[in-house]
């Protein structure tokens, strides 16, 4: 289930999924940054530029990525939360967007993993950002965390 909606400024996209795999395998696989390129489609030329070997609150990590052909920019994020193995927050220090707040949850229910992600964003330019990309980055973000699902549901088979 992917959910984007708007509502007073911001844009919310929620997302639920059933990792067949333990708490402890997905916190492994998600608290390494280095696994974004893994679920991330190949089409946006992702690339970390930061060297890192653990996820601690104050970390700071850069990328590259190509969100739209041709146009290829910088993003930087902060983990702003870490709980050990239950979630994180990244937060984008500078990047594409005028905000980007992303919770990554992992929860046990009734011997079932699932993973939740919470991310409150706002385009840049106000209404004309809104305007001019809300549906295109909406519908970009929706394909991103679908192919996210089926990476993840192939990764932990």
């Amino acid at each position: 289930m992917i959910n984007i909606k708007y509502n007073s400024g911001f844009y919310y996209l929620k997302s639920k999924q059933k990792l067949n795999t333990s708490l402890a395998k997905s916190w492994d696989f998600f608290s390494n940054p280095k696994n974004l390129f893994k679920i991330t489609p190949k089409h946006m030329n992702f690339k970390i530029l930061s060297d890192f070997n653990s996820m601690y609150e104050g970390l700071i990590i850069k990328y590259k990525v190509s969100p739209f052909p041709f146009i290829r920019v910088g993003w930087t994020t902060k983990i702003t939360y870490v709980k050990k193995p239950f979630g994180f927050i990244d937060k984008q220090i500078s990047g594409p967007f005028s905000l980007w707040e992303h919770e990554h949850k992992f929860e046990k229910k009734n011997n079932i993993l699932w993973a939740y992600d919470v991310v409150k964003f706002k385009l840049p330019l106000g209404f004309i950002g809104r305007l001019l990309a809300g549906k295109i980055v909406k519908y970009q973000l929706k394909n991103i965390f679908e192919f996210r699902r089926q990476q993840l549901d192939n990764f932990f088979k």
